[in-house]
């Protein structure tokens, strides 16, 4: 029976976490919260508390990547909040939380690492966006992320698969409240990209089950109408108050391809109508 390590079983490393243990998987799972410890613990998981520092590195790592061939690395940079100058970036950076664990890893029984990275690597572009498109992020976290993702794949102890997801939807993640009520949105003619949490963890679970490692994929879901359009349409479905878009300034935004996703690993998005 094979064994996979989640660092981070938040949002989506949690229920990632039961369909790799339904799946009949030895799976770890760590988290930052106490409380959430009897979370995973129910759900079949061996739990670990367990936070990254950018200057030391926690005891218990080793434990947690014994015996695991596959890493996933499922955290958020969390550069955001009270810091939203990104004064402390650097001191409490999420390039060196991830660099302080390069020495247990390469010293491990890890082979494979899957990176969750996101599309904010791009940056601003306005464009039609695939996996050859040069990334240029201008935000902290996608800045951080890039480097991230650089540092992974230039590794060669194990191989490093990134997946750089589109804006994160799911059942308790609606887009209907993501601009409800607001007013004067700029981009309304900018095109969506969204990923359902269920697809999200379809594409992971395929990788794993292909065994495609060493490559980096877009993951979106082929499905872009306007800005406009969709979050307008969302509100009303949902009784909310409809945002208000700004058509003063000319709309700009990327579409975000996933064609590769889907002929690489020969994956059909289940949510297509988001």
């Amino acid at each position: 029976m094979k064994q996979i390590s989640i660092l981070g079983c938040g949002w989506l490393g949690l229920p990632l976490a039961k369909a790799l243990v339904e799946k009949k998987f030895i799976v770890k799972g760590s988290t930052t919260s106490v409380e959430k410890l009897s979370t995973l613990e129910n759900g079949g998981i061996q739990a670990f508390l367990l936070a990254l520092d950018s200057e030391s590195v926690p005891d218990i790592l080793s434990t947690f990547f014994e015996g695991s061939e596959t890493l996933i690395i499922a955290i958020p940079p969390k550069l955001r909040g009270k810091n939203k100058d990104y004064s402390d970036a650097n001191n409490n950076s999420f390039v060196k939380k991830i660099a302080n664990l390069l020495p247990l890893l390469e010293q491990s029984s890890i082979q494979h690492l899957l990176f969750i990275s996101s599309t904010a690597v791009y940056g601003e572009a306005n464009a039609v966006v695939d996996e050859h498109t040069k990334p240029i992020p201008v935000t902290e976290s996608g800045k951080q992320l890039l480097a991230i993702e650089e540092l992974l794949v230039e590794n060669t102890h194990f191989k490093t698969t990134i997946l750089r997801f589109g804006g994160l939807i799911g059942n308790d993640r609606h887009p209907a409240r993501f601009l409800a009520g607001k007013e004067n949105v700029d981009n309304p003619e900018a095109p969506i990209n969204l990923i359902h949490q269920d697809d999200c963890i379809g594409i992971i679970l395929k990788i794993i089950e292909r065994n495609i490692w060493g490559d980096t994929f877009n993951a979106v879901t082929p499905f872009h109408p306007s800005r406009e359009q969709y979050y307008t349409q969302k509100a009303l479905e949902n009784n909310l108050v409809p945002p208000k878009f700004n058509h003063d300034k000319v709309s700009e935004g990327k579409t975000i391809l996933s064609d590769k996703l889907e002929q690489t690993l020969q994956y059909s998005f289940a949510i297509k109508q988001l």
